[in-house]
């Protein structure tokens, strides 16, 4: 197949994350289509993720890979966003949740509407140390103020962010000197007046998890970068300044290592056993489609 015939690329980076890695891989092969490609950038894991993605890339099963260090997750994504050849690029955020179907939905819609630059939706969210809770996201009302021109920014998670492959050259590519590079990169693009499209179903579930980057943000880089953010691209701010997902991962982060006792410490950051954790996710699958099935979704734009 040419890169002319991709019309979705799903680009995914990812480090050290092999329990992750299994769980999204074996509910994204079986259904994946001929017009969408794969593209899998791996900070050079020594969990045995470079291995097992090396064999799906040697078996043909992922389309393109490559795995060597990074200096830091802006340029991870960075490298992907310009290795992806689809017309559409997603991104799959190892450790969250992906309804497919909800995702082509939004790819169909950028197809049709050529000047869509980028499509979001309402996601779901959960934390992995009490899974049995989700809640529902949604930054509609933010974005139809952008829309009208009440304020001239708005914020999104890129958790359900896609983007058309030919308007980086415009909007440009993640900001390597942010942390929070999605709450950067969403007061960029909304700056520069992209033209975005919202869908109000629900294409991800945003689940946080210990140990990954944003969980070693500090509060003062945090307070930091959203003081930079709203000089440079003149945001009045709201509840969600640095993203919920963001805040609870650094507060997952900021527990576990302000915990002296070193068993407790290791017990906040020891991911369940395999099969749990397939059977967590099995259910967060289930909330994500089932969540999809429960309304008649639009997109607005």
């Amino acid at each position: 197949m040419t890169s002319t015939e991709y019309t979705l690329s799903f680009i995914i980076s990812t480090k050290n994350r092999l329990p992750f890695l299994k769980i999204l891989f074996n509910n994204l092969l079986p259904i994946l289509k001929p017009e969408e490609e794969i593209v899998v950038v791996d900070g050079n894991s020594t969990d045995g993720s470079a291995e097992y993605l090396q064999d799906l890339f040697l078996s043909k099963k992922i389309h393109q890979f490559v795995s060597e260090p990074d200096n830091n997750q802006a340029h991870a994504w960075n490298k992907a966003l310009l290795m992806a050849k689809g017309t559409i690029i997603k991104k799959l955020i190892d450790d969250d949740v992906h309804n497919i179907e909800a995702i082509r939905l939004c790819r169909d819609f950028m197809l049709q509407n050529t000047d869509v630059d980028i499509c979001i939706s309402n996601t779901l969210d959960s934390n992995l140390a009490n899974p049995s809770e989700t809640g529902l996201t949604s930054r509609l009302s933010y974005f139809q103020q952008w829309k009208n021109g009440t304020t001239k920014t708005f914020t999104f998670s890129d958790v359900s962010m896609l983007q058309r492959r030919s308007s980086l050259s415009f909007l440009g590519l993640y900001d390597t000197q942010f942390k929070m590079l999605d709450w950067e990169y969403s007061l960029r693009v909304s700056y520069l007046k992209a033209s975005i499209a919202y869908y109000t179903g629900y294409n991800s579930l945003s689940v946080s998890t210990p140990g990954n980057v944003t969980s070693t943000a500090t509060k003062t880089l945090l307070k930091y970068e959203e003081s930079v953010g709203k000089l440079k691209y003149e945001y009045p701010g709201d509840e969600a300044d640095i993203s919920f997902y963001s805040k609870i991962k650094v507060k997952l982060g900021e527990t576990y290592y302000n915990v002296k006792n070193k068993k407790t410490r290791s017990a906040i950051l020891k991911f369940p056993a395999e099969t749990k954790l397939r059977e967590i996710y099995s259910a967060y699958y289930r909330k994500l489609e089932d969540q999809n099935k429960s309304g008649n979704w639009e997109f607005i734009y």
